[in-house]
């Protein structure tokens, strides 16, 4: 198995929103956001990398994030403005994913828990705030967004429930992640 970064290939942006490998990286999670109210950075130079909203508290968020120690990553409270999508014009605190120093690493590194742990730590700094976006969504206008985008409403009410952990977390996702690997397994053709 060979990571983009050991290849000694330069990074050619797929998309505008796709601008290093760093949000490559995080986009496998980023990509929730699409179905909040935060913004997830569109209209920065960091895409995906960094996420927020006018009334956030980047510093409180990013303190209960730094509490879990999550692997591979480092966060950084920060102010951004978007100048499109979500948010565009209004300054926006938030907190930006690093994973491009020491700490990275690929094995240990999970972007659908991080930002699941994100949706968490945010419920538990706002418990009121409306996160989850309620209008329709490439097309589909009887799910909320955030189910389409995730594949089921698992993640929804994991991070909803306040009495679930991230232990819990882990078991929810065994299953489909079991699947996911058996199904992946079957068409790698390199290693």
């Amino acid at each position: 198995e060979q990571w983009f970064d050991e290849t000694g290939l330069p990074w050619v942006l797929p998309s505008p929103n796709m601008p290093t490998l760093d949000t490559a990286r995080v986009y496998p999670g980023g990509c929730l956001l699409e179905g909040t109210n935060l913004s997830e950075g569109r209209g920065t130079t960091r895409p995906f990398e960094i996420f927020g909203a006018p009334w956030l508290d980047g510093d409180a968020l990013a303190a209960r994030l730094r509490a879990w120690n999550l692997p591979g990553v480092r966060w950084r409270p920060l102010e951004f403005e978007p100048t499109f999508h979500k948010h565009a014009g209004k300054l926006c605190a938030g907190v930006q994913i690093h994973v491009e120093d020491g700490a990275y690493d690929h094995t240990a590194f999970r972007p659908w828990r991080l930002m699941a742990l994100v949706f968490k730590a945010l419920r538990r700094v706002y418990p009121d705030y409306e996160l989850w976006r309620d209008f329709p969504y490439e097309y589909e206008h009887d799910r909320l967004a955030i189910d389409l985008i995730n594949g089921s409403e698992l993640l929804r009410r994991w991070v909803d429930d306040p009495e679930a952990t991230p232990g819990d977390l882990d078991a929810l996702a065994a299953a489909d992640e079991a699947a996911w690997s058996a199904e992946r397994d079957a068409v790698m053709l390199y290693r």
